[in-house]
């Protein structure tokens, strides 16, 4: 059956980053249509050195979880708890739980991984200025 797999090169898909003008201090790729996936996706994001995204975001029902690739920075979450990241750490959060990556000065590599509905997101513009 075709659609029992698939199998994708994530430098192939596109870059969303650029879609959104968030290029070149983001590098953003989304693989759960590229994989016709229906319950789990994937992205991988690239954050140059020293860049803080620019907002937060949490879901309803969807956990992710991030495994850092090379870099390495910090997640800070909207209780305003902060914690640093190496290469090979992983970051397990809970769906309604708001958070946001900044790199350090080596840039952060990481991958992210949930499980859900798709759309569920929802982007928090005032992130930063919320956790003060």
């Amino acid at each position: 059956m075709a659609n029992d797999y698939a199998i994708a090169n994530i430098k192939e898909l596109e870059d969303q980053a650029v879609k959104f003008g968030l290029s070149p201090n983001v590098e953003a790729r989304f693989g759960r249509k590229a994989m016709d996936a229906q319950k789990g996706g994937f992205s991988y994001q690239k954050l140059a050195p020293n860049y803080r995204q620019t907002f937060g975001h949490r879901h309803e029902g969807q956990e992710e979880f991030y495994v850092v690739l090379s870099g390495g920075g910090s997640v800070t979450f909207e209780n305003g708890d902060n914690h640093q990241l190496k290469q090979w750490d992983v970051v397990r959060v809970a769906p309604q739980l708001a958070r946001a990556f900044e790199a350090g000065p080596e840039g952060l590599e990481f991958l992210a991984f949930g499980a859900g509905e798709t759309g569920d997101a929802t982007m928090l513009e005032s992130f930063w200025e919320d956790v003060g």
